[in-house]
């Protein structure tokens, strides 16, 4: 031991656990959390001062980032190279930070994870947006620190205009606590914190109004809303992310291209995680993946087989991948040195109590000067005024301290006021310069009186640093990029989508969308029409009517399973689009199939739901009447409808009001009709009661009628599957009871085929007939004349040999430009052959074949 040194025993616990805690707040202040002031982490600030000092402004050339991290380094930040130079690309990295601090010039990592180029590559300068979180710094605004040696100074903040905490957010661990703040849109911000300044007791929910949620620089869909609610309101929530996905058909086959993804998610990893799910058997339905992104933005295509169902498959990737992840937002931040937890109008309370402390700073700062500069030309002017005197007092004095001391003595001025004037130069003396000393005198003294006002007047200073608020939002605010999708969570979306009256279209093939009403109403014609509709080859619209976005669509399958969507769920499109398949939009099996629709109105209504039914029939002749109130709680994998037996399928639903009328067909040319009270109400999971007895095993149910009571009623079309058809008045099909063989609707023979289609027709609508082998054709309802029960009917159009008609389709009528429309389209020739012209082609016989009587036909109860 040497000289002098003595051996101190201390407790070993004790010293561990001073030290530790040393060590952990140093850790918390001094790195990993965020002052809530500018936003900045001391690696992050000394970077950006670093440049500043360096001189790297955004007007300037780059600099090599070897240089700016040496600068760094030497002068602040005594710690390894890397930390530095990490920090720096982090602030180049546009997915990585929403409003970018450095502009970096070469290779600086990609969102596939790929590493930056070393730092002697790459060079960086300063974005604009940074030099406003460095307005001011020269004009003491802020607290200085001597570095690590004590030989430079250094801010402990910087004087920023720019909200940096939340538009850019923040993320760090230390020991004992963590933090992870979302970023967020630089306009809604500045409107939040304007709206704060104008209202100290403004809440929570009332900000949302301007700041809705976090905005990340990936964009990407907010799925739900509680989580950003709890943030806003706590400082912690959960907000769920998903990528942004649409479908498409790439060479025939249906795609999913996503475009954008969740923020912090490695592309190149998820790629190669969900490649792995699909080659471990864990997800089907995709049979390739494709990363087509370049610079000019990011497309993941997955290429999906064919009996894949989109819906299910895009569903099943934000399960199993990253598609969907989540952002755990702790909003933890350096408050006076102390770690907080802070909500959203904390937040903005922090920021805004910084700007008012840099405004005060400048402003005093500004004011000493202007003041100083203002005693200086009170020294001139006094010179001015006794300028011969003054220049006499000089000439006879043998030193400048000779001429200073007489200078201050005989005109009363201060050593600074004398020094001005013996530092005048003669140029000063000329008429015009005596003037400009005496303007710039009065400017000084009106801005010596405003900067006076500034420091008395709270409500001027506000006024400032509102309108410094505003010119950053005019350089840098942009638009949202971050969706969100209210729908996701629990709450309410009523009140975030306005209930407004919009169209629903759903073609023959099955597709939908919605367009506002507004869209139609700016047409000179009246009504709904079909102009401009397009559609699939060979598709057409079938089902055209008026509803509200906060109504539900029912949809039934064959399977007798119920699924809904809200009527805003149903994608938006123009007149002109195509709209989105069904089986796209709900989770159906792949070999289910939807048979049946309903639109209904407000499913909370209890005098609604308990005053309607939806009457189902299947094929068998099974009906079965079930209270709306039972389809009153959606679920999102749909609910059991009906019970169908083995053999059978569900054919058609209709909603009713109890008092209905219901008319049923069947394939071998009977009808039957009864009241819908003869079928009594049962629950959701029971198979139905007997609607019709059938022929025989071949014979099955076609369509269903329903009329509603008290309303005109419609004529009834049968049309059979060799192209025969009629209209005849619903009352010759007389009220029976449920169960029989029902009463003939058309007399079938060989000539005519089965029945395949009955419909309530009117005057002002169109039949769309498609043959089996793809031939469409369009005829006016009216062109059929109503005729006798138990005729044959007349031919509707000519069929070729062995050819059929596959399906019936009522469809509002078109006018002519319409009509003309749908015929060019490729797949629509076809002949229409009208009812009672041309006796080739018209065969009608009012006979009753085979000596039946409308009386005495075979009716059965």
């Amino acid at each position: 031991m040497a000289e002098g040194e003595r051996i101190i025993p201390i407790n070993i616990e004790e010293e561990m656990k001073s030290s530790y805690i040393d060590y952990s707040m140093s850790v918390i202040v001094s790195r990993a959390l965020p002052d809530v002031r500018d936003g900045m982490k001391p690696v992050h600030r000394r970077v950006l001062y670093g440049m500043y000092e360096l001189g790297v402004l955004s007007n300037r050339s780059h600099k090599k980032s070897a240089r700016i991290v040496g600068e760094v380094l030497g002068k602040f930040h005594p710690h390894g190279d890397t930390s530095v130079y990490d920090a720096m690309v982090r602030m180049a990295q546009p997915w990585s930070l929403r409003y970018m601090m450095v502009n970096g010039q070469g290779n600086f990592g990609s969102v596939d994870g790929d590493p930056p180029a070393a730092m002697r590559y790459t060079e960086a300068k300063l974005q604009k947006i940074s030099e406003e979180m460095l307005a001011d710094i020269d004009k003491e605004t802020v607290d200085t620190q001597l570095n690590f040696d004590d030989t430079l100074s250094e801010p402990t903040v910087l004087p920023t205009r720019i909200p940096n905490l939340l538009v850019n957010g923040a993320s760090g661990i230390a020991v004992g606590m963590a933090t992870n703040m979302p970023p967020h849109n630089l306009t809604e911000v500045v409107n939040g914190i304007i709206a704060y300044i104008e209202n100290y007791d403004i809440t929570i929910e009332e900000l949302m109004q301007h700041i809705t949620a976090p905005d990340f620089p990936t964009g990407g869909t907010i799925y739900g809303y509680d989580g950003v609610k709890d943030a806003f309101e706590t400082g912690r929530g959960r907000i769920v992310l998903r990528a942004k996905a649409t479908m498409e058909e790439v060479k025939g086959r249906e795609c999913i291209i996503v475009t954008e993804i969740p923020f912090q998610v490695n592309k190149a990893d998820m790629i190669k995680k969900t490649a792995d799910l699909i080659n471990d058997k864990k997800l089907d339905g995709i049979s390739d993946i494709k990363d087509e992104s370049d610079r000019k933005g990011m497309r993941i295509v997955y290429y999906l087989k064919r009996d894949a169902v989109p819906n299910v498959v895009l569903n099943k990737l934000y399960k199993y991948t990253a598609l969907q992840s989540s952002f755990s937002v702790n909003n933890i931040a350096l408050v006076k040195g102390r770690p907080e937890q802070l909500n959203l109008k904390e937040l903005i309370k922090y920021f805004v109590e910084h700007r008012v402390d840099v405004v005060i700073r400048r402003t005093k700062y500004e004011l000493r000067k202007a003041e100083e500069r203002a005693h200086i030309l009170e020294g001139l002017l006094i010179a001015l005024d006794h300028l011969d005197e003054i220049i006499a007092l000089i000439r006879g004095s043998q030193t400048p301290e000779e001429a200073r001391n007489g200078l201050m003595g005989n005109y009363n001025l201060s050593e600074l006021q004398a020094r001005a004037i013996l530092d005048l130069r003669l140029q000063k003396l000329t008429g015009l310069e005596r003037d400009k000393i005496k303007e710039e005198y009065a400017e000084l003294m009106e801005r010596i009186a405003y900067f006076k006002r500034i420091l008395a007047e709270e409500d001027l200073r506000m006024t400032i640093i509102k309108e410094e608020l505003e010119e950053v939002k005019e350089k840098y605010g942009d638009e949202r990029r971050t969706d969100i999708e209210y729908a996701g969570g629990d709450v309410s979306i009523e009140d975030m989508i306005p209930n407004e009256e919009v169209v629903i279209t759903i073609s023959h093939a099955g597709y939908i969308k919605r367009t506002p009403l507004t869209e139609y109403k700016k047409q000179n014609r009246g009504g709904v029409g079909q102009k401009g509709v397009n559609t699939r080859d060979a598709d057409f619209v079938e089902h055209i009517f008026v509803a509200t976005n906060h109504q539900y669509m029912l949809f039934f399958t064959e399977w007798g399973r119920c699924y809904w969507l809200r009527v805003y769920e149903i994608p938006e499109g123009s007149k002109a689009s195509k709209g989105r398949a069904i089986q796209n939009l709900i989770n159906i099996p792949q070999d289910d199939k939807v048979r049946a629709f309903i639109n209904t109105k407000d499913l909370k209504d209890e005098e609604y739901i308990n005053s309607h039914f939806i009457v189902m029939v299947t094929e068998k002749g099974v009906i079965k009447k079930t209270p709306l109130e039972a389809y009153s709680r959606p679920r999102v994998n749909g609910i059991n409808a009906i019970t169908v037996r083995e053999g059978d399928l569900l054919l058609e639903a209709k909603l009713t009001t109890g008092k209905d009328e219901i008319l049923m067909a069947k394939k071998s040319g009977k009808a039957i009709r009864f009241n819908e009270e003869n079928v009594r109400s049962m629950g959701r999971n029971a198979s139905g009661v007997r609607g019709v007895t059938l022929e025989n095993e071949e014979d099955e149910v076609i369509g269903m009628v329903t009329v509603p009571h008290g309303e005109e009623e419609p004529t009834i079309l049968v049309v059979t599957e060799k192209g025969y058809g009629k209209r005849t008045l619903l009352e010759d099909y007389r009220v029976t009871n449920r169960g029989g063989k029902g009463v003939k609707t058309l007399n079938t023979t060989e000539k005519t085929g089965n029945l395949v289609a009955i419909k309530a027709v009117s005057d002002e609508e169109d039949l769309v007939i498609i043959n089996k082998s793809g031939v469409m054709i369009r005829t006016g309802v009216a062109e059929l004349r109503v005729m006798g029960r138990a005729t044959q009917g007349v031919r509707i159009i000519n069929l070729k040999k062995k050819d059929a008609i596959a399906s019936v389709a009522k469809v509002p009528a078109a006018e002519e430009e319409d009509e003309e429309l749908l015929e060019g389209e490729e797949g629509m020739e076809g002949t229409v052959v009208e009812g009672a012209e041309g006796a080739a082609a018209t065969e009608e016989t009012e006979d009753t074949t085979e000596g039946e009587t409308p009386e005495a036909d075979g009716e059965e109860e």
